[in-house]
C-alpha cells in the first residue's frame, strides 16, 4: 500500500464508517479522522447517557421535511467540501503522514473529480433494515418518548433518502463499494476494503503504462465497482 497515502471511506450514517476506518489505519500505520471533526451539522437527534439532544437539533428534524432534511445536509457537505479538499491534497503528497478519512461529507461526484496522486476511495453501504436496527440500538428505541422515536424516525428517512442518492452516484461513476451487512466481521470489511484500494491502484498503474505494470507517482482515482 506504499503508493497510497489517503484512503477515503464514504457511506451514509450507521453503516460502519467510523468503526472499518479505525481499523483500516491501525492496520496500515495511518491516521484516522471523520469529516465530521471538520464541521458538525446537527448531530443524531438521540439521547446517550453522556449527551442530551440539544434544542436546535430536536428542532432540525422535528420541524423539516425529508426533502428539506436531505437538501440541508447536502448543502452542508457542498460548503465542507473546499476543506475536505485540502486536506486531502495536503495529506496525499510524499511524505506527509498516511490518512484514512471517512465521512458521509465525501460526496461521489466530488470524489470522482479528485486529481490527487495517492488517493482511493471506497463506499460503504448497508440495508436499510440493518441500518435502523443500529439507529434504532443507539437511540434505545423501545425505551424512548414518542416524541423521540419521531426524531429517530426523522432522521432514519434521510439516512435512507441519502444512501439511495449515494448509490445511485456511486453505480453511476463506476467507483468501488463493500456491503457491510450479513453479518461480516470488522477483519472481513477491512480486507475488503484494502482489497478495493489495492485494485484501483493496479489498475492506475496499468492504465499509466499502457498495459504494463509499473510503479508510478501519478493520479490514483476510484476504480472499478468492487462489490464484496
Amino acid at each position: 500500500m506504499r503508493d497510497v497515502r489517503v484512503v477515503l471511506i464514504g457511506g451514509t450514517s450507521n453503516t460502519g464508517k467510523s468503526t472499518v476506518a479505525e481499523a483500516v489505519a491501525e492496520r496500515l500505520g495511518f491516521e484516522h479522522r471523520s469529516t465530521d471533526g471538520l464541521a458538525r451539522h446537527p448531530g443524531r437527534p438521540w439521547r446517550t447517557p453522556e449527551h442530551e439532544v440539544p434544542a436546535h437539533v430536536a428542532e432540525h428534524y422535528g420541524t423539516l421535511t425529508t426533502d428539506e432534511l436531505l437538501a440541508s445536509v447536502l448543502d452542508h457537505y457542498e460548503r465542507l467540501w473546499p476543506r475536505i479538499e485540502e486536506l486531502i491534497t495536503d495529506r496525499a503528497r510524499a511524505g506527509a503522514p498516511g490518512l484514512v478519512l471517512e465521512g458521509s461529507a465525501l460526496l461521489p461526484d466530488r470524489v470522482a473529480r479528485l486529481t490527487v496522486p495517492r488517493t482511493a476511495a471506497v463506499w460503504l453501504t448497508a440495508g436499510e433494515s440493518v441500518v435502523r436496527d443500529r439507529v434504532r440500538a443507539a437511540g434505545r428505541y423501545e425505551e424512548a418518548t414518542d416524541a423521540e422515536r419521531h426524531l429517530m424516525d426523522r432522521f432514519l428517512a434521510r439516512t435512507g433518502r441519502y444512501q439511495t442518492l449515494m448509490l445511485d452516484a456511486v453505480e453511476a461513476l463506476g467507483l468501488d463499494r463493500i456491503d457491510t451487512g450479513g453479518g461480516r466481521t470488522v477483519g472481513d470489511l477491512v480486507d475488503a476494503v484494502l482489497a478495493a484500494v489495492a485494485a484501483q491502484v493496479r489498475t492506475e498503474r496499468s492504465y499509466r503504462a499502457g498495459g504494463n505494470l509499473c510503479v508510478t507517482d501519478e493520479e490514483t482515482r476510484p476504480g472499478r465497482p468492487h462489490h464484496a
